[in-house]
């Protein structure tokens, strides 16, 4: 028995300096590592490490994304669920299905870890859909929890002949864009103003739509998930990393 015990059995009082202070160091650096490992998986469950494929039905998204992670272009793929795979340097992709429903619910559940926002369109139809691809991108674009997003607007399908050119379809969605926009403009003064759930303006008031106004980045590339021809988005993503 040291004199320690010895002292503590006959009542006698312990100076500070002779007590063991080894499980006490332990015990405090243990709970110091606890409590950084804690907050770490904390800010990384939240931080913005996402990349969202999404737009609306056949535009290619899975596509893409088999190309993107696993250098495979399958015929045939339709999600009716998002698909998510670890992409790089801690970041995921997720591809997100194109029916609206669907769409607009996994959006709402990604969207607040999103780095970048990847808005697929099919080059050969876009004409046909120019509404439903203006609309859907509108609805995102005015989503205040996308403001820290960089955006990509993917002009798939650009190895078919009848494919309009990323200048083409800026410009078709741009005319469009301003027409959603004066309309839901108008819409939302008929019923009075909400600010908690206002949408973000796109644009400036009192002029056209532009691009360049917005307060998001967003760039436009052709690609080709077909032909592989993804090497301007893989670009861009790496540069947002």
């Amino acid at each position: 028995m040291d004199q320690t015990q010895k002292r503590e059995r006959n009542g006698e009082p312990i100076k500070l300096g002779e007590l063991n202070m080894t499980p006490i160091l332990v015990a405090m650096i243990v709970g110091f590592i606890a409590v950084a490992l804690f907050v770490i998986f904390r800010k990384r469950s939240s931080a913005r490490r996402d990349f969202l494929l999404t737009g609306i039905s056949e535009a290619g998204k899975s596509s893409i994304f088999m190309r993107l992670l696993h250098d495979k272009f399958p015929e045939t793929f339709t999600s009716i669920k998002e698909n998510v795979e670890d992409y790089k340097l801690g970041a995921r992709l997720v591809d997100i299905p194109g029916h609206y429903r669907v769409r607009e619910k996994c959006f709402e559940q990604y969207k607040k870890t999103a780095k970048g926002i990847i808005f697929v369109l099919d080059s050969v139809t876009i004409q046909k859909d120019i509404r439903d691809v203006a609309d859907a991108l509108y609805i995102m674009l005015t989503d205040s929890a996308t403001l820290p997003c960089k955006f990509a607007v993917l002009c798939n399908k650009q190895d078919l002949a009848t494919a309009k050119s990323v200048q083409v379809i800026k410009t078709s969605l741009e005319k469009e864009m301003n027409i959603i926009r004066d309309t839901r403009s108008r819409k939302l003064q008929s019923v009075g103003d909400d600010d908690v759930n206002k949408p973000i303006y796109l644009g400036k008031q009192g002029k056209d739509f532009e691009w360049s106004h917005l307060q998001q980045n967003i760039q436009f590339y052709e690609g080709s998930a077909k032909d592989g021809e993804l090497s301007n988005l893989t670009d861009w993503m790496d540069k947002v990393l």
